[in-house]
């Protein structure tokens, strides 16, 4: 590049189209962005002068340290002239009005089982093949604000979709929802706009799976913080894309995580169905692996409305399927559901049956759970932490007070660094047992930190 531009707090705008380039932006890897920029001439002096960092925070970033923050990534990207959009970064006032704020307010005084119903329907429309892109859709959300986006398409383009949002999904695997939602409603404000740009149909129908999967991880990260109405939205708009895709393992998937958020909500009736439409997705799929995801949820379902028989036969034919899928060939979206998360799985429906006052779970749940945990690393934080509170629940049902106690302890402990607002709900049958049991003084002490974790 000419290092003159450099001198002068100017970076050459034909380094952003690098695909090289175009990738780290995508993903939001600054250490490669500023690696790329050595390469072409310019100075760690330079970089730091342009965006108000100091060297030494620029060398570190060098050596490979982590840029997350929004408003520093903001920083550099005005900073060194990178279009905004490049990097995930149109998010302006207008936009969080509508992404964050707009389905909250216009559906708040509507009734919550109304709202199900509603998208049980859409959900069986899209499901059962109705078109898609048409007025019902336009119902769950205004369109996003407009910045500029390109005439013209390509692979590249779509990639650089997928790439940001795996970047995504792991944050919210590892801190929660609230640590990155901001950062998700803004790449799908850039990414939905390449809807009304031109490319070749292989091209577009890709781009529809990849926005429809952006969408599901807003909707996700949305119900990772309480925003129901905003997840619901989503996950309706993810719905549509995934068909208009044609491709029904995404489908089976978005079912299962808005059946996620009904089982939240103690709405286990609303939650089978969605997983029962899922499962007719993934069974046209071919994938054992979402057939298996789709029958551990529906096993959920049924454990917390107390049907053990229902529960267990179909945690059967989640190992079953599981033992038969293809692993290595598997979606991205699905492969998530790995040997310990059937293991999460079987100790989560154990533990809904116990709290239906069939202790004898336990002995089932305890094991299970320990296995997983063992399993999960930090990447899964958030998973690690539901577990534990499963766990050590299990165990003061099973009457080892102190042992669940302690285990309730590490559950805080791992909860401290989250930003998840689905954790309180689900650490609350914990409490509910530690409290029952508060004349034993480790069980009251629980209780006592826990009132003050969520305060």
């Amino acid at each position: 590049m000419d290092t003159g531009d450099a001198k002068q707090g100017r970076i050459n705008p034909k380094l952003w189209e690098a695909p090289e380039m175009r990738d780290a932006l995508a993903s939001r890897n600054i250490s490669e962005v500023y690696r790329q920029l050595r390469k072409h001439g310019v100075s760690q002096r330079q970089i730091a002068a342009m965006t108000g960092q100091s060297q030494s925070e620029v060398s570190e970033i060098l050596k490979g340290r982590q840029v997350m923050a929004y408003d520093v990534l903001s920083r550099i990207s005005a900073g060194l002239g990178i279009p905004r959009g490049y990097m995930g970064l149109a998010y302006d006032e207008a936009t969080e009005i509508q992404v964050v704020g707009a389905a909250d307010e216009q559906q708040a005084e509507e009734d919550e089982s109304v709202k199900r119903r509603k998208f049980l329907a859409h959900a069986a429309q899209v499901t059962m093949g109705a078109a898609v892109f048409g007025p019902a859709s336009d119902a769950w959300a205004a369109s996003p604000a407009r910045t500029p986006a390109p005439g013209r398409i390509g692979m590249t383009d779509v990639r650089q979709v997928e790439a940001a949002t795996r970047a995504l999904r792991a944050l919210d695997y590892q801190y929660g929802g609230g640590f990155c939602r901001d950062a998700v409603v803004a790449q799908l404000s850039w990414g939905q706009q390449m809807l009304q740009a031109s490319g070749t149909e292989l091209v577009k129908s890709r781009l529809y799976v990849a926005l429809a999967d952006l969408h599901s991880l807003a909707g996700w990260t949305s119900f990772d913080i309480g925003l129901i109405d905003s997840a619901r939205g989503h996950f309706a708009n993810a719905l549509d894309l995934a068909k208009q895709g044609e491709n029904h393992p995404l489908v089976a998937n978005i079912l299962y995580r808005m059946g996620r958020v009904y089982l939240h909500q103690e709405a286990p009736n609303d939650a089978l169905k969605l997983f029962q439409l899922g499962q007719i997705a993934a069974q046209e799929s071919g994938s054992e692996l979402a057939v298996a995801v789709l029958c551990a949820n529906e096993a959920w379902a049924y454990a917390m409305m107390g049907n053990a028989e229902q529960a267990i036969k179909l945690l059967g034919r989640t190992r079953d399927e599981f033992a038969r899928a293809d692993l290595a060939n598997a979606e991205s979206w699905v492969r998530f559901f790995n040997e310990t998360d059937v293991y999460a799985m079987v100790g989560t429906v154990h533990t809904a049956l116990a709290q239906q006052a069939d202790t004898a779970h336990t002995k089932y749940a305890i094991p299970a759970l320990t296995r997983a945990i063992g399993d999960y690393g930090d990447d899964m934080a958030r998973s690690r932490t539901f577990n534990l509170s499963m766990l050590a629940t299990n165990h003061m049902i099973d009457g080892d007070i102190d042992h669940g106690a302690k285990v309730g302890g590490k559950a805080l402990d791992a909860a401290e660094g989250l930003k998840s607002a689905r954790i309180e709900q689900r650490m609350r049958p914990l409490k509910e047992e530690a409290a029952r049991r508060s004349n034993n003084s480790d069980a009251r002490e629980l209780v006592e930190r826990m009132t003050t974790f969520f305060a």
